[in-house]
Parts: C-alpha cells; sequence; structure tokens
C-alpha cells in the first residue's frame, strides 16, 4: 500500500491531472509549466484522430526507454483531441492499431516524439485512409502579446478541403488552409466573435466563440456526421501555462447542428487518459522508492 510519504514524492502536475480528469471532464484546472519546481522535469503530449473516414483505433503510447507495456487507449474515433498528458521527459512511441485488435498485431501507425521540458506536442492520425499518418505538432503555447489572445487552425474536414476562417466582418485569422494540415497561431483581438468558415465543398458555417486574453486556443475543423462542418475551440494555455483538461469553449457550429451532428471529445477517452495519469504516477513512485532503497 501506497502511504503519505510516497504520494508527496509524486510530481503535483501529476496528481493534480490524474485527479481532475477522473472526477470529471470538462474541468479546466490550470498546470503550471516549468516555473513550478517538481522532481522531475516533464513536458506534454497529447493524441488526435483527425481522419474522417478511418475507423476508431486504439492507441498505445509509452517511452522507449522503459521495458513496462505501454499504455493504450481504447476505441478512440475521430474529432478526439485528449487533455495535454504530462510526461517525463525522454523519447516516446505511439503506435495505432484498429480497434480491438490484439497489442501482437503489427501497428498501422507508428511514430516518436521526444518530449522537452516545458514543451507541448500533439500527435495526431491525420489524412485519409487510404493515406493515413501521424504528424507531430508543436504546440506553441507562449503567451500572447498583452491585450492579445492566439488561435491556430485544425484542418481535419475533408467536406471541405480547403477553407478560409475568419472574423465575421473582421480580421483574417487563416486562408486556404488545406485538409490535413495545421496553420500557426495567429494572435487576434480577444472578446466575444463570430467566426466565418468558407471553403470549397460545404456552405459557408459560422460558431460563436468567446477568446480570452492572454489565452491560446487550436480550433478544430471537423465532418459533421450529418451533412456540412463541425467546429470545436480547445483552449490549450492560459497566460503561457497548459491547461491539461482541454477546455471546450465552443461546440458544433453552423450547419452542423448539435448532438449527431458533432463530435464530443466523451467521457470514456478522458477517463482512460486519467487512469493513465495516475499509473504514470504509481510508477513514478515505484521508481523513487527502489533507488531510495
Amino acid at each position: 500500500m501506497t502511504d503519505n510519504h510516497q504520494l508527496s514524492r509524486i510530481p503535483r502536475q501529476v496528481v493534480a491531472v490524474a485527479a481532475t480528469l477522473l472526477l470529471g471532464a470538462g474541468l479546466t484546472t490550470v498546470v503550471a509549466g516549468p516555473a513550478v519546481a517538481s522532481a522531475a522535469p516533464v513536458g506534454y503530449v497529447r493524441l488526435a484522430h483527425l481522419s474522417p473516414d478511418t475507423p476508431a483505433v486504439d492507441v498505445y503510447l509509452g517511452a522507449e526507454s522503459d521495458k513496462a507495456d505501454p499504455q493504450v487507449f481504447k476505441a478512440v474515433g475521430y474529432g478526439v483531441l485528449s487533455p495535454y498528458l504530462p510526461l517525463p521527459v525522454g523519447p516516446y512511441a505511439v503506435a495505432m492499431r484498429r480497434a480491438g485488435a490484439p497489442a501482437s498485431d503489427p501497428p498501422v501507425l507508428t511514430t516518436s516524439v521526444s518530449v522537452t521540458a516545458g514543451k507541448a506536442y500533439t500527435v495526431a492520425g491525420v489524412g485519409r485512409y487510404a493515406e493515413l499518418g501521424l504528424k507531430v505538432l508543436d504546440d506553441d503555447l507562449s503567451a500572447p502579446a498583452d491585450g492579445r489572445a492566439k488561435v491556430r487552425v485544425v484542418q481535419a474536414s475533408v467536406r471541405a478541403p480547403v477553407i478560409d476562417v475568419s472574423v465575421a466582418d473582421g480580421e483574417r485569422i487563416a486562408n486556404a488552409v488545406q485538409f490535413a494540415t495545421t496553420t500557426p497561431y495567429q494572435q487576434v483581438e480577444p472578446g466575444r466573435a463570430t467566426l466565418r468558415l468558407a471553403g470549397t465543398g460545404a456552405a459557408p458555417t459560422t460558431t460563436a466563440v468567446s477568446l480570452h486574453d492572454g489565452a491560446v486556443y487550436s480550433l478544430l475543423v471537423l465532418d459533421a456526421k450529418q451533412g456540412g462542418l463541425t467546429t470545436e475551440l480547445r483552449v490549450d494555455a492560459r497566460g503561457g501555462v497548459v491547461v491539461p483538461a482541454g477546455g471546450v469553449d465552443t461546440g458544433a457550429g453552423g450547419t452542423a447542428g448539435s448532438g449527431d451532428g458533432s463530435y464530443p471529445t466523451g467521457a470514456a477517452p478522458l477517463v482512460a487518459l486519467g487512469a493513465f495519469l495516475v499509473a504514470v504516477a504509481g510508477r513514478y513512485a515505484l521508481r523513487r522508492r527502489t533507488r531510495s532503497s
């Protein structure tokens, strides 16, 4: 049994995020980045399924230097973007298998991500099924200039393979964003606004958002289940620190409607990710106890 002394040695980031995810999805507890002292430096990784015609997959994540079995996230479907996972620095292997496939089956896709202290990454399955690939995105979560917010566009809609995103009657956020690409972060005016998405293959879509001063966002553009587009605005960071629970500021947009028309992250992936963080915390405590004995 783990006593309070051992628990005190677990990085506060891991414990706080695990508790947040297991107690309920949608919370936006902020975990400090490199400025907060911890027993070991961490970076941040999140996982995404952004291929519209690819069935659900099981995602495997494990440290390349660790002989322990990797953690497995079951049946991750299109449109799911996980919270950030605080991980000890070092190289990690990511693999995707079809949902329910034995771990002994060859993975459909593999890649690696080298986690650096204080840095954040998104590992995403992107493209059509026939050309499916894993892409590692470097997430710039540094705070924007005073009085500004930062937004980038994650284009995962094959229905509208090229889109423009702008504030209605206002500034342009991104031009001609192609399917399976992600734009750099763009600094914009904070406040309540209506975003307009226009592109080939789909009717223009609008969605109301509230952009906060000092916050960093990713705008996911997805194919809605019942036709048209849907959008989801994810809060990546506030004031230069990671928001691990991945708060959602807006759901379905424009013609997408709600309910079956959108792709919510859902509670099950968050619970699985919370269980992963508990496992990381336990493994870390075991290592510390072994080294000190």
